[in-house]
């Protein structure tokens, strides 16, 4: 039997042990508490500006000049992942931040050996180092990485450790990160590397400056296979995988990081909040497209000559993609200066617009005829492009044709201020010259536009007559975004019928695409901008100081491009907006007599300005909802009233005539079927008055 006073002083010693293992742990935490391992709450990463899915646009370094790329575990190839903890660290995952195992390992080997064959560090302690880098190598500085990496492992998870030493192991040069590394050296994101990609970043950061393939493949291809053998001997790829993944060359180019969409990048760099990316409304694919084909084009353009693009989603507003300039480095061609958002004459391209007003006010049918000739307009005088003139064409013609006499005419009759009021109404404020009203001129250019605005107008021809306002993601917080008529639905396919139509620049790829083109007084701007049945796309091409450049035109320097801009956008065409129900395009024979000629009396000359005032329909009014009864067989027909005008008057419903010349300011209709139709009455002088009403 044991004694009483063994056991008292077993029991004293068991206690006095215990105490002092708690007094040591009490030390331990106290010191834990007051030395904390330096992890910030967020890492000083590069900002990024991301793409509307996520992807990468654009990087900044960090200010102390490194890319460093934020990594999370599912940005990351996951063979990569068992390749680099294998390699480094096996244990990983069971430890507690230190390896007694490995380190144990490292010290016989080291004793037997007298060099060092192997290190005992974990990817926690290789951390520590990366985060609080240490001043020698001595055997302090691995105890102290030691303690660290114990405090790490308390604090952090296991996938958080290894998303931080993804994000600061270093890669050469000032790579830091496996984001930044595979985009410099491979060219694309570590998602989805090959097994020879994912070897040679498992080998990098190890001895980062001697093994980087930039400056030293012939090393770097060794410590890949090095990485592959190691591999092997720990099951995890075959050796006829290895064998192949040894067999890839290993890549002696160290690439920019993606720079794209520069111009919207920087305009969002003063939002950045660290370690949080940019978001734009860019597309990448379409971005990197228009991107190469404006580069080509400048280059084919010549000297000084810049390109600018925007392609906006017509439904929503959303900008996918937009060039500021052909190049962003480029000073002989003022690459900084964003060319989407300066201010130029638009040329022809706000023709569609002027006789979309016509059509909307009953004024003109595609077939009716009008006069391109010599015109006086109290003093102005416009011309034609190249000087010469058609005589009779007919408005579809000059639309196509881009006839400015014709685009004049129409525009004189409905109204300069008129066609301003519905550029507002859509959102957009063309520049006028200073203290001078809208007038005639601003149909052929004579007012300033910025590319972006021009394409906002277009998103209504796109969507049935409704523009939205465009936004990229750079626009202030709480930016209004609103959706407004340009064109009445009926009018609006006029345009797109006839802008379908027009003939594709020699050699341009097919597209179904309805489009414009512009060119500026004085050769100074060349335009070009089209759209289906969803997307817009823009074209500018000039000098960026306003210069002439001889020869530029709007056909010949700024269509292949957007014809070349849609094929390589990689967005898929829709189909252009069918035909609104009730929209007829008449044949010439068709016509009634107020619409076979614009603006002219039986004389041919214009006629005077009538002192009545213009007509108005004052029933029904419009965006009223009349019950007809339609669907019965005894439909009442709707009694149609109007005030003011000259007489005769001609009614027409949907753009066809109901009945001849009348005096009468009354007169009925009989709607052949339930929906919206459009109204309207022509006077003796030619003027319009419209309702659209829907009929039940």
């Amino acid at each position: 039997m044991l004694s009483s006073r063994f056991i008292r002083r077993t029991a004293i010693t068991i206690a006095s042990l215990a105490g002092l293992a708690g007094i040591s742990i009490a030390a331990l935490w106290e010191l834990d508490r007051a030395f904390p391992p330096p992890l910030p709450a967020r890492l000083t990463v590069s900002t990024e500006v991301q793409d509307r899915d996520g992807q990468l646009l654009r990087a900044f370094a960090t200010p102390d000049g490194y890319w460093r790329l934020e990594t999370r575990l599912d940005q990351v190839d996951k063979q990569f992942v068992d390749m680099l903890v294998t390699y480094e660290d096996k244990r990983f995952w069971d430890h507690e931040g230190v390896d007694v195992l490995a380190i144990g390992r490292a010290a016989l080997q080291f004793a037997t050996s007298g060099h060092i064959v192997s290190g005992g560090s974990t990817l926690s302690m290789q951390l520590a180092r990366l985060i609080e880098p240490r001043e020698s190598r001595s055997l302090a500085s691995k105890v102290k990485q030691m303690l660290r990496a114990i405090q790490i492992e308390r604090r952090l998870s296991k996938r958080d450790i290894l998303a931080r030493y993804l994000t600061l192991a270093p890669y050469g040069g000032n790579l830091e990160g496996v984001r930044a590394a595979s985009l410099a050296y491979f060219g694309k994101e570590p998602k989805r590397l090959t097994v020879s990609e994912a070897a040679l970043l498992v080998a990098l950061p190890q001895l980062p400056e001697r093994r980087r393939p930039d400056r030293n493949l012939d090393i770097a291809h060794a410590a890949r296979d090095r990485v592959l053998s190691r591999m092997v001997s720990a099951g995890l790829i075959g050796e006829r995988e290895a064998a192949r993944a040894a067999l890839d060359d290993v890549s002696g180019l160290r690439r920019r990081l993606p720079a794209l969409a520069p111009h919207a990048a920087y305009a969002l760099l003063p939002r950045a909040v660290p370690g949080e990316p940019l978001r734009l409304t860019i597309k990448k694919s379409v971005q990197e497209g228009l991107e190469q084909v404006a580069r080509g084009a400048a280059a084919r353009l010549g000297p000084r000559l810049s390109v600018a693009m925007v392609m906006a989603d017509a439904r929503t507003g959303d900008i996918l993609g937009e060039v500021g300039s052909a190049n962003f480095f480029d000073a002989s061609r003022s690459g900084w200066i964003d060319m989407t958002r300066v201010v130029r004459s638009p040329g022809s391209t706000l023709k569609p617009f002027i006789y979309g007003l016509a059509f909307e006010q009953g004024l003109v049918a595609q077939e009716t005829l009008i006069e391109d000739s010599p015109a006086d307009f109290a003093g102005y005088r416009p011309k034609n492009f190249d000087m010469g003139y058609q005589g009779d064409v007919s408005v579809r013609q000059a639309l196509q044709l881009s006839l400015n006499v014709p685009a004049v005419r129409v525009l004189d009759a409905v109204g300069p201020a008129r066609l301003m009021a519905r550029f507002r109404q859509a959102g957009v404020t063309p520049v006028l010259p200073a203290n001078q009203p809208p007038g005639l001129a601003i149909g052929l250019g004579g007012v300033g536009i910025t590319l972006r605005d021009l394409v906002q107008l277009y998103t209504g021809l796109a969507n049935g007559g409704r523009t939205n306002t465009l936004h990229d993601g750079t626009e202030p917080a709480g930016a209004e975004r609103a959706s407004a008529t340009i064109l009445d639905g009926q009018a609006n396919w006029q345009i797109i019928d006839i802008l379908s139509g027009v003939k594709p620049p020699e050699g341009a790829p097919q597209r179904g695409i309805a489009y414009k083109t512009g060119t500026s007084y004085g050769y100074r701007d060349a335009w070009s901008i089209g759209f289906d049945g969803r997307h817009v796309l823009g074209v500018w091409v000039g000098r960026a100081d306003a210069s002439a450049v001889p020869g530029l035109s709007g056909y010949v320097s700024a269509a292949p491009i957007l014809f070349e801009g849609f094929a390589r956008s990689g967005i898929a065409a829709v189909q252009l907006p069918g035909k609104p129900p009730g929209v007829q395009r008449l044949g010439r024979d068709e016509l009634p007599v107020t619409l076979a000629r614009f603006g002219s009396g039986a004389d041919g000359l214009v006629q005077a300005t009538p002192s009545e005032p213009a007509p108005t329909i004052i029933f029904p009014p419009n965006g009223a909802r009349v019950d007809l009864g339609v669907a019965s067989a005894d439909a009442t027909p709707l009694v149609l009233k109007l005030q003011g005008g000259r007489a005769p008057f001609r009614w027409l419903a949907n753009g066809k005539p109901l009945v001849g010349l009348d005096r009468r300011r009354t007169a009925t209709w009989q709607p052949d079927g339930k929906g919206y139709s459009t109204l309207t009455v022509i006077d003796d002088a030619g003027r319009a008055a419209s309702v659209k009403v829907f009929v039940e």
